[in-house]
């Protein structure tokens, strides 16, 4: 089955006005981004079924500046309203128009915007509404290289450790590899090092990866129907053989575990008079 990733942003004059207000925004920019594309995929001229998909928030670029954008992994297929039906997209290159689900998603976080309280709203230039907001759908093949990609940024913080070049008082230097696959570096004071990385530490109890469709976790019957439309059995598993105990590397015979000693408690300090 064919996967696509899909990528949906922001105007740069919205991201002061998200910074402001993260957890609200944060849910919003997920939710709308994923109804925006199942209200196209429902659409019989596109799809004419609801899909499952996988959304991650995502609030970074690679120089640890703030670019709030949502990435969504969407397998190519979906189940019909009646779920008597799979649907399968007819071209494995295509799922929507980008320009339509764009127009969407800015139409959705409208609507959303309006049911809040009116500071948000008003914190929002207008100029952002009459922009043409950028969405970018690209198919991944099977999905397994988009996975890891998106592991990635969920398993690891915006800014590894080996990347910090220098740490003095000239400030911190760190590189990082630009879209286009050049390494670059970058300098800056330490009070706006710590400021960029902790914009990006998420609002307390903020879940940033989250399923829709028939991949939410309430949609265990939609899963079962499409398991029975496609006729679709897990594989065995075969259980992987035991390890060998390891060896003693000065004997070379096998070793065995005999009991665990427990970790001091903190603050304790063992001391060995001779």
């Amino acid at each position: 089955m064919p996967y696509f990733l899909v990528t949906l942003t922001v105007p740069e004059e919205l991201r002061e006005p998200i910074r402001a207000a993260r957890k609200p925004w944060y849910g919003a920019l997920l939710k709308e981004s994923a109804g925006a594309l199942q209200d196209l995929a429902a659409d019989p001229k596109h799809l004419g079924a609801e899909l499952g998909l996988t959304a991650m928030l995502q609030t970074w670029t690679r120089d640890l500046r703030y670019h709030p954008h949502v990435h969504l992994l969407v397998p190519g297929g979906g189940l019909t309203a009646n779920r008597l039906r799979w649907v399968r997209v007819p071209n494995g290159e295509f799922l929507v128009p980008q320009v339509k689900l764009a127009a969407r998603f800015k139409g959705r976080l409208k609507a959303w915007l309006k049911t809040e309280p009116p500071e948000l709203f008003a914190q929002v230039p207008a100029q952002v509404w009459w922009r043409k907001w950028v969405v970018d759908v690209q198919p991944v093949g099977g999905g397994e290289a988009a996975l890891k990609y998106l592991a990635n940024y969920l398993c690891q913080p915006p800014l590894r450790e080996h990347q910090i070049e220098r740490d003095d008082a000239a400030g911190v230097t760190f590189r990082y590899r630009a879209n286009d696959g050049a390494v670059h570096r970058g300098t800056v004071s330490g009070s706006e090092f710590v400021r960029r990385v902790l914009q990006h530490v998420l609002p307390k109890g903020f879940q940033r990866v989250r399923h829709y469709g028939w991949r939410g976790a309430a949609a265990q019957a939609k899963w079962a129907r499409i398991l029975a439309l496609l006729d679709w059995r897990p594989p065995v598993r075969v259980p992987p053989a035991p390890r060998p105990p390891p060896t003693c590397p000065g004997c070379g015979q096998n070793m065995f575990l005999l009991g665990t000693l427990p970790r001091a408690p903190t603050g304790w300090r063992v001391e060995v008079k001779v």
